[in-house]
This record gives C-alpha cells, structure tokens and sequence, in this order.
C-alpha cells in the first residue's frame, strides 16, 4: 500500500517545490481550458441562433475554436519545455541515487495526471462560471436584448476534455522519451552547459534583413485592397522568417559591433551586459523573437476588431448611402414606373415621408481603364491597378435626377471620376465618346463608399446608347455580363422600426408567389423576388453582428497572445536568472560593487526586454498601410479612426508590457541576488 502511495505523494511534492515554475504553467493551462470551453458553449448554446447575423457568428466561434485548440497544444509543449529543462538536474540526481528511468518514469506519470485533472477540473470549474458573464459580453457587443438562461455545455466538456487529455498525454510521451534518450550526467548538468561564443553569421543576418525589407515593401507599395489580402499573408510569413533570423543572428552581430565601440563596451554596466548576452543570446534567440511576434499579433488583431468595432456607423454609411434602396433586375418597359408608384404609396401608407429620392436606370460593371480605354476585365475584380468599375446612366434620367440639361448629342457623354481622369476622349469597349464635360459630383455616386477600386459615373445619350453598350460587353463577357438594372433609393425621416416596417412592406408587396404543378400533379409554391429590398436600419443589427463578433474573436485570441507573451516572459526571466546567479557572484568576488552588479543586471534587462516590443511596434508601422488597405474591404475608410486605435492599442499593451517588466525583473533580481 505504501508503495503504491509513494509515487503518487512524490509526484504532488516535486509540485509543490517546484511551484515557482509550476504554478504559472498551472494558471496558463487554466485560463486556456477557460477559453476553449467557452467558446465551444457560445457556439453551441440555443439562443445564439435566434440572433441576427447567426451563422457569421457561429463560423466565427468555430474559427476561434480552431484557433484555440492548436494554439494550446503548440503552447503547452512550448512551456513544457521550460519546466523539463528546469527540472533535469532533479531527474538527474534521482537517477544518480538510485531510481531508475523506469521509476521516474512513473513519477512523471502521475505527476502528468495530477497536474492534468487539475488543471481540467478547474478550467471547466472557472469556463462554467465565466461562460454566463462572457455571453452577456457578447450580447453587449452585438446589441441584442434577448435573456438567456444559465446552462452547462456538454458538448464544450467533452470536447474539452479529449482536446486537453491528448495534449496531456503527447506531453508525457515527449517527457518520457527526453528522459529515456539522456544520460545521467547530461541531466544532471542540466541547462547549466556553457555557451560558446556564437559566430556571426552574415549571410543568414543578410537574409533576415532581406525577408523583413520584403515585407515592408509589400506593405508599403500595395495599394490595391483585394490584393492587399492575399499579398498580407505573405508579408506576414516574411515578416516571422526575417524576425526569427534577425534575431538569431542579427542580434548577435549588432552585440559584436557594440563590443567593436570601445566608449560604449568599456563601462561596467555594458561590459558585462553586452558580453553576457552575445555568449547567451542563441538560446534566447527564439524566445524573444517568439515574444515580438506575440506582441505584434496581439497589437493586430485587437487594433483592427476594435476599429471596426468602434467605426460600425462609418461602415453602414459606406455600405448604403440611402436608407431604403430598391434594386430591379432586368426592368420590363413600364416596369420601374409602377414600382415607384407603388413604393411611393407604402412609403405613405406607414405615415413616412421620403428625403432625397433617386429612381434611375443604369448598367453596373467592372472593367479595366488605362489612358481612357476602357475594356473587359476579364477576372472581374481582378485587383489590378486598372480595375476600376463603370456605372452609366442615360441623359433623361441624369437630368430628372439633378435639373440640369445635358443636350448631349450622338457620341458624347458626361463622366465623373473617382479615379484617375480619363481626359476628353475615351472608348467604351471599342466604342469612341468624347467627353462633353467632367461632372464634379454626381446623384447615385454614394461619396462614403470605400474606395476599393476607381469608380467612374458615365451619363450616355439615351437608351439606345446604352443597349448598344449593353452588346458590346455581353460580346466581351458573355454569360457573365451584367444585366441593366433599375434603382429607387430614398432617405426617410422616421423612427427606425417604422422606416424597417415599412421596407419589409416593400419587399412584400414585390414578392410574388405562384403555385406550379409538375408532371406527376405535384403542386408546389415558388416565390420570385421582383426587386432587391435594401435598409440600413434593418442591416445595422446584422452589422452589429458581424463586427461585434470580430471585436468578440479578437478580445478573445488577443487574451491569448497576451498570455503566452507573459508567460514566456516570465519563464525566460526565471531561465535567465539562474543562469546569471553564479556569474553575477563571481563577478562580485573579482571586485564589483553591489550596485555595479545591479547596473549590469538592468542594462541588460531593459536591453533584452524592451527589444521585441520595439520590434513590434516597428512591425505595426510598416504593416499600417496594408491593414488600410484590407480594412477598405470590410467598407472601414477612416484612416484617422483606426490610427488611433492602433496608438491606444499600442499605448495599452505597453502599459501591461511595463508591468510584466516589473514583476518579473522582481523576480530576477531576487534569484541573481
């Protein structure tokens, strides 16, 4: 019996003594369980359906479970390592007196199995109590008022626990074979091996600056928004390659180029600081590199959902200048006269009464401008600089719209750029039109849209002109041209859920339903959507949605990132700390002072600390026009807006880097002193 006890009871003391470098790990897999757990409930909970924008926030829960779930299982392997490379020379002097591998074996077993119900019971314990208190978070962020009761998960339990359990149990085959694969004295040395003076490497440092040159000059040149998504990814891939090898080795040759300057190496706080990091810094290479990068997706991710967020109206003006707007496909004569008629009396109807009413024929497509030739793109949308998109209206319409008189004749038209000016001549799909003149505004243009693409506004003769056009670009597209489309679009002066009652009358009111019967006397009943039905008020919960879930999704990761920087912070100073114990002690003995011990230790401190965050922010800075550019797509144009989210993210997250600095330095301090 008492044999059977002994490992178990060794295995929760080894814990306990080791609490120091256990403890935080403990916390962190806590905290993570937390997170995953509660991700999975809010996916999975009833109620979440019932909100508008359902399915985007639920692919967004399953994109952040994802997330999660890899991003523990890299984690946890990542800070076990810190724990076994701290706790080798234990193992090795169990070794040494007397149990062997086999034995240790079995204490890391239970030792795995103490720590892992542990942490999974509580975890689940602290996701079960925070999951009412982070869903009402979330309802917050998308405005919706709906109560939901208190509930338990049972499919965030169990996915929790055979996600955590195999982590778990990986982490204990990797212990075990480390174990098995070292010798005694190699453990009992454990990570106290001296370093060699690393070489300089200059073609590696060449290639990291390379990389990270690159990446800037992606970021910087790009000014296409649809091809600043696929061009972000590989910046970032660069970014990551020059990051890690800067720091591997650019690091190391800008230490040796300090010792180089004989002013700035021969003082006591550099000399020992500068000289102990160049021995040093390929073991912390990585670390630090691992830190600028978790700081700089933690800068990313939560300055960009926070602008989104926080710009919502921003984007509902970008996306629909009116609000109510009526789209007809393909309008048969006649057609858009009795829909405005009938619009008009809904409109009346629910006692409203319409601002800005535009109603206009035009033909909407993408194209390719260079020099005022205008062609097929036939990519649509194909993100080149010449992309550019064409809406053409005719004369008639342009002149009940605005009041003016156009007297266009054959072969010329009015035109306005948003977008490089085309000059006075221009061809339409091999079509020639001299420009009449260029229009400094234009009615339906909407002035918020974001600006993804050059826009051009072109006011043809008549409708003659236009089907003739109409020709020319299904010869060039085929069955995938764009059809001739009719527009009624509208301000209303009213309450919100009047102006969203009234739009779902429309809507109605051009719905049709028949009932078909098939061969076999099947009747069914098909609904034909006459029109398009637009309305801001009614898209804003939507909107809500969408980018309260982002905001969700980044506080979310963001935690997370935050997190593993503390926490790698934290090991890194402990490792450091022991390391530099019997350094600092022999320096002592050799003859300096307390307080010039103390001044090495804080250079080199601040030196190594604040490194990555500079590099971070460096990172943020060149990537702050490609995130520009992408944030176009999601119809977010305010540059200012998300400038200073970006500087409030930057300022925040340097306040809980400071602070991090300042415990863990503590700790420092106390085991070099």
């Amino acid at each position: 019996m008492r044999k059977r006890s002994f490992y178990p009871k060794l295995a929760v003391m080894n814990i306990k003594n080791n609490g120091k470098f256990y403890f935080p790990y403990l916390a962190t897999c806590v905290f993570t369980i937390a997170m995953f757990y509660i991700n999975v409930f809010i996916k999975t909970n009833e109620g979440i359906m019932t909100m508008p924008g359902a399915d985007t926030l639920e692919s967004f829960l399953g994109f952040g479970i994802v997330i999660i779930g890899i991003f523990a299982a890299i984690f946890l392997f990542y800070t076990n390592s810190f724990l076994m490379k701290r706790r080798k020379k234990e193992i090795g002097l169990y070794n040494i007196l007397g149990m062997g591998k086999r034995h240790i074996a079995k204490m890391l077993f239970y030792e795995t199995v103490v720590t892992g119900i542990a942490v999974i019971v509580i975890g689940l314990g602290v996701g079960i109590l925070l999951s009412k208190l982070v869903l009402l978070l979330l309802i917050k962020l998308l405005r919706f008022s709906v109560p939901f009761g208190f509930t338990v998960s049972g499919a965030g339990i169990s996915a929790s626990l055979i996600l955590f359990a195999v982590i778990f149990v990986l982490i204990l085959l990797f212990n075990l074979l480390q174990i098995r694969l070292s010798k005694p004295i190699e453990l009992l040395k454990g990570g106290d091996v001296g370093q060699r003076e690393p070489k300089t490497k200059v073609i590696l440092t060449a290639f990291g600056i390379i990389a990270l040159a690159a990446a800037y000059w992606i970021a910087i040149t790009t000014k296409s928004p649809i091809q600043a998504v696929f061009l972000f990814f590989i910046s970032v891939v660069l970014v990551i390659v020059g990051t890690y090898a800067l720091f591997t080795t650019g690091s190391i040759t800008a230490l040796k180029l300090m010792r180089r300057n004989k002013k700035f190496y021969y003082q006591t706080k550099h000399f020992t600081a500068v000289s102990g990091m160049i021995y040093r810094m390929k073991q912390n290479a990585v670390g630090l590199a691992n830190i600028c990068i978790l700081s700089t997706m933690v800068l990313v991710t939560l300055s960009t959902t926070v602008a989104l967020y926080v710009g919502i109206e921003d984007i509902l003006s970008a996306r629909y200048a009116n609000d109510i707007s009526v789209t007809l496909m393909s309008p048969d004569e006649g057609m858009r006269e009795q829909t405005v008629k009938k619009v008009k009396q809904l409109v009346s109807a629910h006692g409203l009464k319409p601002t800005n009413w535009l109603d206009y024929t035009a033909l909407s497509l993408s194209a390719k401008h260079e020099s005022g030739v205008f062609t097929a793109d036939s990519a649509n949308y194909s993100g080149v600089q010449s992309a550019c998109w064409l809406m053409l209206v005719t004369a008639p319409d342009y002149e009940r719209m605005t009041g003016e008189e156009t007297a266009l004749a054959p072969g010329e038209v009015l035109i306005y750029s948003l977008g490089p000016e085309p000059g006075d001549n221009i061809e339409l799909f091999k079509m020639p039109f001299t420009v009449k003149r260029h229009l400094t505004g234009f009615p339906a243009a909407n002035k918020n849209e974001a600006r993804i693409y050059a826009i051009y506004c072109i006011v043809v003769p008549d409708e003659t002109t236009l089907r003739v056009i109409y020709d020319k670009q299904t010869e060039a597209y085929g069955t995938n041209r764009s059809e001739i489309t009719g527009y009624i679009k509208m301000d209303i002066d009213g309450e919100d859920e009047k102006i969203i009652d009234c739009a779902k009358a429309i809507e109605s009111a051009l719905t049709a339903t028949s009932i078909i019967t098939d061969k076999n006397g099947n009747a069914r009943t098909v609904t034909e959507h006459l029109a398009y039905v637009e309305c801001k008020q009614a898209a804003s919960a939507d909107t809500y949605a969408v980018y309260g879930s982002f905001l969700f999704l980044g506080i979310f990761l963001g935690s997370l990132f935050l997190m593993a920087t503390i926490l790698i912070i934290y090991y890194k100073q402990i490792t450091e700390g022991y390391s530099d114990k019997n350094r600092f002690a022999i320096m002592q003995n050799v003859g300096m002072s307390r307080q010039e011990v103390r001044q090495s230790i804080r250079s080199q401190v601040l030196t190594v600390f604040f490194l990555p965050l500079a590099a971070a922010c460096l990172h943020i800075a060149f990537a702050f026009s490609i995130i520009v550019r992408i944030l176009a797509l999601f119809e977010l144009t305010n540059v200012p807006l998300f400038f200073r989210c970006t500087v409030d993210t930057i300022a925040v997250f340097g306040i809980f880097y400071a602070l991090i600095y300042a415990v863990t330095a503590r700790v420092y301090y106390k085991i070099v002193s």
